[in-house]
């Protein structure tokens, strides 16, 4: 029987419990103006979070139609209320509503029962409103729909509550709370502006919030998807934004291409339907303005947003960005978007745009939405079934995944072969697969046929047996970092995917597992969002024509998030069984690992491998313990503990931070008799600088957050701090993130990216945040604290300050022009947005200990160097590219150029050391696999060389 959440129990009491009091007539609601003293939507005027819940709870309290819960909190503390509107009717059987719609999702009935519940069931709708804060129009609209349709008495609104169970939360209660309240700090109405937000407006990751659904690190990120995923399975979700293109007052679905191929089919023409009925509602009404596909850039390939998540568990997901601002805007005149085309159908005149009117617009478009749900239940509820049921059939048999590089295979198959690919070998097949890596364009086959081809070809190339898709993946719990398996365990079940786990070892394949090992097959309704964590994504060449520049994608193109975090995992073709059980949708804790040795041990080894003994190390050095890194890697029962084993010579209170590390975080630790001998560091505890500037780096923001789950004490430091000078007085190790610093070369930091804000404008409290790292200001302060005996660690796009230091370095990505000077590579000669990368660890570096010698890294146009020669500074590369394919997962454009380049390299300067990394080892907290590099990297540098004896 399937395990329910006890969250779905505590929720369905508190409705239920409401329905007791449910009366039959709605009351008198009172209306916004009266709580807020403003109408929702007046110009200069922004309710906050605060006000928005206090209304929610009023109306909650007034009207038969809603009851507002919490589905847990923020990172803030705040309580995310979510407004479950439907008719009054429903309510005494809302619990057998949601289980129908979960029933659809999962897919758990035979298709005669289906038919019978999509007729019994109502649709759900998902309408958010704030998750990117700024964009202010959204919270207030969505107060605005509650409000309307608890109050409104029209047919159409009493057909929309009978069909329909209205799901309406508030994404980023924090960030709404904050942006308006720096909005509405001035009492001059005209001289409010959302402009200079002094922090980001959600408290590590601001606009990334919507780029958090891959791994659902933040809580309201997991709060909201254990409600599309787990608890209510809308099967419409709609998330709104800001702002959109100009000339326009509204972008709106359908979407550019390309569609992610993990993807239903239904998924793109159900996104298309919906999105044509919200047009056709604003064109009937006359309300001009809306856009739709090569008005925008957005796609429905990455998986990510708030909206694609849903796509690869078979919901539609609607985005739209409209335009308006509390303090009255402008539609400017745009002489080529006042031609009407399939894109734009209804031009709209220039105009002085005030707040009130977006809302209009969005509750248009809200109740657009739901009446296509009235009016397509059925279909919407059954079409949620056959996709589910086609992903379950998927997963039980062989399939195959038609890609661009099997398309590429077929076209050589045909320009090699005799006309039906009899003759293809299999090692032909092999380097097809990669046809398109080296140079990354589409016309990769030399010769390849165009046309029909020969139909043989189809099952030789398209289904060959070695190309199946995987029936399932096996997780070991016997892997050197099995606690970070676990994490990827929470990030499937965080959301909605079916796991299970091993109750005794088994044997798959020829090879035995041991109990605890974790398994996800691939026979799951939500089989795309299994098949995106495991798989590589083959995203199409995509250019603005033939031997043009590349199309830049919406967002990144390759995430394989098991590959990123470094787990070990099988890939299992055939069908396989065993003594599994579902671990339900609680999240999972590694097991307690062993204390092994003697009971009173000269100390303990811990591997190097587990990125969670970083938590235990900085408690045991918080409590004073010495601690080691041992040059040569240490072994136990035969087992290695990767390079830079762990050493904790027994002391005072060590025993209980091993024993208790073990325990709650599963990091084993191996009693020895003897010390061990040899060359190692001594290590200290850091003080660690953070560079943040006025505004908020997301970057610095996910660094932050991640320091923090690892148990890193940090300052963030602005530039006035920084270029003051007298670092050494304060810090060991300074920490530049990707973005943090635009001069030099390739930084990414653009010019206005962090503007400082007129003095007088601001409070006092945010005054010391201003400023911005520059070379002229920054570097020579830097320079004397390297010198002095700091660390200075910069990431992605921030490496480049290095060159600025002193590094004898230069653009990889670089070949030398007619004038005999370096210039970069084109983008039709390189280019690779967001894409998972093999490269090469070089493992006896101290900044790459515990890592493997080969591995996979986020690369985002990251910088890559070659390193020079040179007397003063000789900087040691620790991780590079070996090869002309490098491409894992993604897209790349010439990516053979990489092939020597240098990724992350340390050299001592004076007294200290200078870590630069083109790496994004920290990524949107995904890439669990190099966290280690930042890691090693903060302790390296104030570590001191020692010979164990």
């Amino acid at each position: 029987m399937r395990k329910r959440s006890k969250r779905f129990g505590i929720l369905g009491a508190l409705v239920l419990a409401a329905c007791s009091t449910l009366s039959a007539a709605a009351p008198t609601i009172t209306p916004p103006k009266a709580m807020l003293g403003f109408d929702i939507g007046a110009d200069y005027s922004v309710a906050n979070y605060t006000q928005i819940s206090t209304m929610l709870k009023k109306w909650d309290e007034e009207s038969d139609r809603l009851k507002v819960v919490s589905i847990g909190n923020t990172a803030e503390g705040r309580a995310q209320y979510m407004a479950i509107i439907t008719a009054p009717a429903n309510w005494p059987k809302i619990e057998h509503y949601r289980e129908i719609s979960r029933q659809m999702a999962r897919a758990t009935v035979t298709p005669e029962e289906a038919a019978k519940l999509a007729i019994e069931g109502k649709a759900t709708v998902w309408i958010d409103g704030g998750l990117h804060a700024t964009e202010t129009v959204n919270a207030q609209s969505l107060a605005e729909m509650v409000y309307q349709m608890v109050s409104r008495t029209d047919a159409e609104t009493l057909r929309f509550l009978d069909d329909v169970i209205l799901l309406m939360p508030v994404p980023n209660p924090d960030g709404v709370e904050l942006v308006a309240n720096w909005y509405m700090r001035n009492e001059d109405k005209e001289q409010r502006s959302l402009s200079y937000l002094p922090v980001l407006y959600h408290k590590y990751v601001g606009h990334d919030n919507n780029r958090d659904s891959i791994m659902h690190n933040m809580p309201e990120t997991a709060n909201q998807n254990r409600v599309m995923f787990i608890d209510w399975y809308p099967q419409i979700m709609h998330n709104v934004h800001q702002t959109g293109p100009a000339g326009s007052v509204v972008f709106i679905p359908p979407f550019r291409g390309p569609f992610n191929y993990d993807n239903d089919p239904l998924i793109p023409l159900g996104i298309d339907e919906v999105g044509i009925a919200m047009h056709r509602r604003l064109v009937s009404k006359g309300m001009g303005g809306s856009a739709m596909r090569t008005a925008a850039p957005y796609s429905i390939w990455f998986n990510g947003n708030m909206r694609t998540a849903g796509y690869f568990r078979n919901q539609i997901g609607i985005l739209t960005e409209i335009i308006g601002n509390p303090t009255p805007t402008t539609i400017p005149l745009i002489a080529e978007k006042q031609l009407p085309n399939v894109d734009w159908p209804m031009p709209i005149k220039p105009q002085i745009w005030h707040y009130r009117q977006s809302i209009d617009y969005m509750i248009e478009l809200e109740r657009a939405i739901v009446d296509y749900a009235s009016r397509n239940k059925e279909t919407l509820l059954y079409n949620r079934y056959e996709m589910g049921r086609r992903a379950i059939a998927a997963g039980s048999q062989d399939s195959w995944l038609t890609t661009p590089k099997r398309i590429a295979a077929l076209q050589e198959a045909a320009a090699r072969g005799t006309g039906d690919g009899s003759d293809l070998e299999h090692s032909d097949r092999e380097r097809s697969r990669a046809s398109l890596g080296a140079t990354g364009r589409s016309d990769a086959v030399v010769g390849a046929v165009t046309g029909p081809l020969p139909s043989g070809l189809y099952d030789e190339v398209l289904h060959d047996p070695a190309f199946r898709q995987p029936r399932g993946y096996i997780i070991s719990a016997d892997q050197a970092d099995f606690p970070t398996a676990v994490k990827l365990m929470n990030v499937l079940i965080k959301g909605g995917v079916e796991v299970h786990k091993a109750t005794a070892s088994f044997t798959v394949g020829g090879k035995t597992y041991p109990a605890g090992s974790y398994v996800v097959k691939s026979a799951q309704a939500f089989r795309s969002a299994v098949m995106d964590s495991f798989e590589a994504q083959d995203h199409p060449m995509d250019f603005a024509y033939p031997g043009g520049p590349p199309v830049r994608p919406y967002d990144i193109t390759g995430w394989t998030v098991a590959r990123q975090m470094g787990v070990d995992y099988d890939r299992i073709l055939d069908g396989f069984e065993g003594p599994f059980v579902p671990v339900g949708f609680d999240l999972e804790k590694p097991p307690v690992a062993e204390v092994t040795g003697p009971a009173n041990p000269a100390g303990w080894l811990v591997s190097h491998k587990i990125n969670d003994a970083f938590i235990v190390m900085n408690r045991l050095l918080k409590a004073g313990a010495d601690v080691y890194w041992i040059e040569a890697e240490q072994t136990v029962d035969g087992r290695g503990l990767g390079t830079g084993t762990w050493w904790v010579p027994a002391a005072t209170g060590v025993k209980a931070v091993i024993a208790e590390g073990a325990k709650s975080l599963g990091v084993a630790a191996h009693g020895v008799a003897t010390a061990p001998k040899g060359a190692a560091l001594k290590l200290k505890p850091a003080r660690i600088g953070l560079i943040d500037q006025y505004g908020g780096s997301m970057p610095s923001g996910w660094m932050r957050w991640i320091l923090e789950q690892f148990e890193f004490p940090y300052e963030v430091v602005f530039p006035q701090i920084l270029d003051a000078g007298s670092l050494n007085s304060l810090y060991d190790v300074v920490l530049f993130p990707s973005d943090t610093y635009s001069g030099g070369r390739g930084g990414r930091a653009r010019a206005g990216m962090f503007r400082s804000p007129p003095v007088e404008t601001i409070p006092e409290e945010y005054r010391s945040m201003i400023g911005t790292v520059t070379a002229d200001k920054s570097i020579p302060p830097l320079k004397v604290f390297v010198a002095g005996g700091g660390t200075l660690i910069t990431m992605g796009s921030s490496a480049p300050i290095a060159e600025d230091m002193g590094f004898p370095v230069e653009d990889h990505l670089a070949t030398t022009g007619e004038d005999g000077e370096l210039r970069p590579y084109t983008s039709e000669e390189f280019y690779i947005p967001g894409s998972v990368l093999r490269v090469k660890f070089d493992n006896t570096n101290p900044v790459a200990y515990g890592m493997p010698s080969d591995g996979y890294l986020f690369f985002d146009s990251s910088p890559v160097f070659k390193i020079k020669s040179d007397d003063t500074i000789k900087p040691h590369s620790f991780v590079w590219f070996d090869g002309k394919e490098p491409l894992f997962s993604g897209w790349a454009v010439g990516q053979d150029l990489l092939d020597q380049g240098v990724m992350a390299m340390e050299a001592s300067v004076g007294n200290g050391k200078i870590i630069a990394m083109g790496v994004e080892a920290t990524f949107r907290g995904t890439p669990h696999q190099t966290y280690k590099l930042l890691f090693n990297g903060i302790y390296y540098g104030s570590a001191t060389p020692v010979t164990l004896e």
